[in-house]
């Protein structure tokens, strides 16, 4: 099987998810807010080019816990928000063909929700990170331990919350699967939950403090340290 149609199986894998109160950005739509019904198309496009440029160059996987509604659940990539594609942090140094080249990023989001799309606090500590430290973004992959976006049921999908054990245990033959895409790759977990999982599953990685709730210098520390 070539890596394409590695990549092909595995997103296609992963229509099958957990429920009740998870979205899945790939083969579901968010009516709300979502700007029409092609959204998962897109999001599954874009998660898509974002694995095939790095074919040849990845080195380390970067692996927090769950997609946020901020940034996945639109952009259907692990800590990467609309506002990184869409060219608005490019102040900060984070360009939208740092994330991919060959296809044209888009929003899935409808502008009356966010004009600008939306602003995830992690993905935008981890991208300007990398833009910081001069680091090659076709070196890294991003993913979460739980790949789907768990939201409060009673608040609706504009919400996150804490995967449940079970749900983890159910996510971890994807994060297997996704490993095995990326071979010989220094795996790095992104918070306690990553690492947990990872462990329970006996396999070897680097722990850093998730960026969130003031983690983030010693994310950004953590970070320099394994990739110079």
């Amino acid at each position: 099987m070539t890596f394409r149609n590695s990549i092909d199986a595995f997103i296609e894998s992963l229509h099958r998810h957990p429920e009740p109160a998870v979205f899945n950005p790939w083969y579901q739509t968010d009516p709300s807010n979502d700007i029409d019904g092609g959204g998962s198309i897109i999001r599954r496009r874009q998660l898509r080019q974002y694995f095939l440029e790095r074919e040849d160059s990845v080195k380390y996987l970067l692996i927090a816990e769950a997609l946020g509604y901020q940034g996945g659940h639109f952009s259907g990539m692990a800590m990467t928000s609309e506002r990184i594609l869409l060219g608005h942090k490019s102040s900060d140094g984070v360009q939208p063909e740092q994330v991919f080249r060959n296809l044209e990023p888009e929003r899935t989001s409808k502008p009356s929700v966010k004009a600008n799309g939306f602003s995830e606090n992690t993905a935008t500590t981890v991208w300007t990170t990398l833009a910081e430290f001069g680091i090659d973004t076709y070196e890294i992959v991003l993913w979460n331990t739980f790949p789907w976006h768990p939201f409060e049921p009673d608040s609706g999908m504009l919400t996150n919350r804490t995967p449940t054990r079970d749900e983890l245990e159910y996510a971890q033959p994807y994060l297997e699967d996704f490993l095995a895409l990326f071979p010989e790759c220094t795996i790095v977990a992104l918070g306690n939950h990553s690492s947990d999982n990872l462990t329970s599953l006996g396999i070897e990685h680097t722990k850093l403090r998730h960026p969130s709730f003031g983690g983030a210098p010693k994310f950004r520390a953590g970070l320099e340290q394994i990739v110079h």
